[in-house]
């Protein structure tokens, strides 16, 4: 049976391919879990309608992403924590920490977009990296201070 794919299905392929599959297959799992419809004509202008209006919604989150990206470049993430002997911080700074000083600062953004290598366990300045899209992200200046 001959289908368009809805949304990406692992080991067939991407949303909007045209794909063959057993008739089964289509019948008992795909189809009732509405990851494909039926490859006819009417079906095909609607799915190439629908990547046009895809498309231009994609680009939009695209442009707001980049947006953002120039806001991030010129804000300064500070960070007060305790810190002990040798400027070493108790416990570390993690990503909750910096969504929450960026909240604090009126950015909305969710903490697995933070993307830290490893936790910051030391006073002083670092830059973390920012996914805000699949092809922007932004870098962020986070400056770590002793507690008072």
């Amino acid at each position: 049976m001959k289908v368009i794919l809805k949304e990406d299905v692992a080991d067939l392929g991407r949303m909007g391919d045209t794909v063959n599959v057993s008739d089964g297959y289509a019948r008992n799992f795909l189809i009732p879990r509405g990851l494909v419809i039926e490859a006819s004509n009417k079906n095909i202008k609607v799915l190439e309608h629908e990547k046009r209006l895809l498309s231009q919604k994609i680009e939009r989150h695209k442009e707001k992403a980049e947006q953002l990206r120039d806001r991030l470049g010129g804000i300064v993430c500070t960070i007060a924590k305790k810190v002990g002997e040798q400027n070493k911080l108790f416990g570390s700074v993690t990503s909750k920490d910096i969504e929450n000083a960026l909240k604090d600062q009126g950015i909305e953004m969710h903490r697995r977009n933070i993307l830290l290598d490893e936790p910051i366990k030391n006073v002083g300045e670092c830059s973390v990296k920012v996914k805000l899209h699949t092809d922007v992200t932004a870098e962020l200046k986070v400056v770590v201070t002793p507690e008072e």
